[in-house]
């Protein structure tokens, strides 16, 4: 038994995690190649045998036995082969052994360059195959450095690359800090496997979520839709399978436990969680919160809804700068038009929607009619100006709107929290 080989193989194993066999395979080859480089091109007669138990290998040439020899590499004379086989005769075959330790020293060193090669190719392969395995993960890296405004995270056998538009607002990273990053693609690289992570991702929040929330593992909890604006806010749609556990508690954990770890592991970014529904026009009022809403008329075949809120409330549901309504247009996929109180009178709307003083709180329904002529808004509008109006004006500052964006205002979250204690 070939001890010392055995014990490199399985010390091979272990620590990279290439598969004995294969190594044992490449062996073989190598061998092989390392006999042609010595024998030249008469080497086809030339076969290499390895015991993958024993890790014993044996080389031997199949020589015809022949009265007169012509060519020492494929005949062999009958005294010769008799000492080999006493039974052999003419025309007989017989295995005769070569011994690697003749090789020359070019034979020996290409023999070694392909095992090496192997062992660097499989090695890349195991770690491919590893991190593959966890794409659309979340896992931890380590900081390494920065190399121009990206940043080098080791994930333990391999460097990711935290691209800088994969870096979320206003973060920043000290050396050998961990992070958690959301693994975004493996691609195969001559030289590894290409790692790319983000920060930014909303599958980022998903995962953390998971991992925090025990009803979302189970499975009685589902994530339906998140919309981010990564460093700043997200909002998330939730839905219980079970009718005796609340979706939002759930996520919100008593006195705010699971979110508030979330939010500490993105740095403070303000989360707003939802309580998902069937009905466009309830969910549309959901995702515009902690905004009061007088009624919602959503047109499910046109992805459009008109939104009445309050005059006071218009720049809430706005939020600043749009994040508020732009957040919910992306988290609903309806283009969403905001229409103060005052405006809608103007407008008609209000005798258009059948509405009468008094007869709409909390009103909202799916509309079926016309489209409305009105400005739209949808996840591609970044600017508010289209919002402005005197009402808006009127409703208040944005410093106003923004002391309302955390979800300890919402009264979902105090529900939340109430249900849990």
């Amino acid at each position: 038994m070939n001890n010392e080989l055995l014990e490199a193989l399985n010390l091979l194993e272990k620590e990279k995690g290439i598969s004995k066999d294969v190594l044992l395979d490449t062996i073989e080859v190598s061998l092989m190649q390392a006999c042609k480089n010595h024998f030249g091109s008469k080497a086809d007669n030339i076969i290499v045998r390895v015991n993958k138990e024993t890790c014993d290998y044996e080389i031997y040439a199949e020589k015809t036995v022949v009265e007169e020899v012509e060519d020492m590499q494929t005949q062999i004379s009958l005294p010769q082969a008799r000492k080999i086989n006493k039974r052999c005769t003419y025309g007989d075959t017989v295995k005769v052994e070569i011994q690697s330790k003749n090789f020359g020293r070019i034979a020996a060193m290409n023999a070694k360059n392909v095992i090496l090669q192997k062992i660097r190719e499989e090695e890349r392969n195991v770690l491919y195959g590893r991190y593959n395995s966890l794409e659309k993960e979340v896992v931890t890296g380590t900081v390494q450095r920065y190399f121009g405004k990206n940043v080098s995270i080791n994930l333990g056998k391999v460097d990711a690359v935290l691209n800088e538009k994969e870096i979320a607002k206003g973060e920043t990273y000290e050396i050998n800090q961990k992070i958690k990053v959301y693994i975004v693609e493996v691609k195969e690289n001559s030289k590894g496997p290409k790692i790319v992570v983000s920060r930014t991702h909303p599958e980022l929040v998903k995962r953390l979520f998971e991992a925090e929330v025990t009803e979302i593992k189970d499975g009685i909890v589902e994530i339906k839709a998140i919309s981010r604006e990564a460093g700043s806010r997200t909002k998330m749609a939730v839905y219980s399978n079970d009718p005796n556990v609340d979706a939002v508690g759930s996520c919100v954990g008593v006195n705010g436990a699971r979110v508030n770890a979330v939010v500490e592991e993105l740095n403070g970014e303000k989360i707003d969680i939802i309580s998902w529904n069937e009905n466009p026009a309830i969910l549309i009022e959901n995702a515009l919160s902690p905004a009061k809403v007088i009624c919602v008329a959503a047109d499910e075949d046109e992805k459009t809804a008109l939104v009445i809120v309050p005059d006071y409330q218009l720049s809430l549901a706005i939020g600043k700068e749009g994040q508020n309504a732009r957040l919910a247009a992306r988290l609903t996929n309806y283009k969403i038009d905001i229409k103060s109180e005052s405006q809608a009178r103007e407008l008609g709307y209000f005798e258009e929607l059948g509405l009468e003083d008094g007869d709409y709180d909390g009103y909202n329904e799916t509309y079926d009619g016309d489209e409305y002529e009105t400005d739209e808004y949808d996840e591609e509008d970044d600017e508010s100006e289209e919002y402005a109006s005197e009402e808006y004006e009127k409703a208040g500052s944005d410093e106003d709107a923004e002391e309302y964006e955390t979800y300890e205002e919402t009264d979902a979250y105090d529900d939340a929290d109430e249900d849990e204690a």
